[in-house]
């Protein structure tokens, strides 16, 4: 169940004087949403159509959710990087709801609901290929059987995570150093961009997991470069 503070793909229905109307499908179910001006982006807004117009898909956060089930959102809260990831997922999910049409046919709408009562379809199916027989229990053994075919042999699209750190020292030997912090690291990219800034990169299938690789790989960078005094700062690329 959708939460405050959660972020939701909505789809833009009017503009109205000063608030945003829009429609969110949460778990095959469709639900009413506002955006207020002040919500929309920071600063003075001369025209609200220079960031939505209808029928266009934004990524929003919860902020509150009303007796009635209508959603006040907020667009403005959202980061790049926040929205890249629930757009990552979405067409994930429009991936697999293909895949599953080319296989079931008219009987896609019915599994696709027998799924989400339990989780979304991305969760499901990244499972499931680990594990056929959580397919196998939705649908039959040859159709699973060919689902997870394709699902072998289709390029899944890697997810990209990046950020740029900089380390920095007066210390007479500080290049040795830095080279020192930044050796062995097989799961992340490391580059030089200049001035002691680097850019870090890493990826995977599953954009959380390619969250957690940085993570661990900065942690791991702070520390080293604390133990050999070296200036050391993140920000987000």
């Amino acid at each position: 169940m959708i939460e405050q503070g959660d972020l939701v793909l909505c789809t833009v229905e009017r503009i109205d004087n000063t608030i945003v109307f829009v429609k969110l499908l949460v778990d095959g179910k469709e639900f009413d949403g506002s955006i207020v001006t002040s919500e929309i982006a920071p600063g003075r807004i001369r025209n609200l159509r220079d960031y939505v117009v209808p029928k266009k898909k934004i990524v929003c956060k919860v902020l509150r959710i009303s007796d009635r089930g209508n959603f006040e959102l907020s667009l403005r809260r959202v980061t790049p990087k926040e929205r890249k990831e629930v757009m990552d997922r979405e067409g994930q999910e429009r991936a697999y709801i293909s895949i599953l049409k080319k296989i079931l046919g008219d009987k896609t709408p019915q599994i696709i609901g027998e799924i989400q009562k339990e989780e979304s379809l991305v969760d499901f199916f990244q499972s499931a290929k680990e594990n056929p027989k959580k397919l196998e229990k939705v649908v039959r053994k040859e159709s699973s059987e060919k689902i997870l075919a394709i699902l072998n042999v289709q390029k899944q699209k890697k997810m990209v995570v990046k950020k740029e750190m900089s380390l920095k020292t007066d210390s007479a030997d500080g290049v040795e150093k830095i080279k020192k912090i930044l050796l062995g690291f097989n799961d992340a990219e490391i580059r030089y961009i200049a001035g002691g800034k680097y850019s870090i990169k890493t990826e995977s299938e599953d954009i959380k997991k390619a969250d957690n690789k940085l993570r661990e790989v900065v942690l791991i960078i702070e520390k080293r470069a604390k133990e050999n005094k070296v200036d050391f700062s993140i920000g987000e690329k």
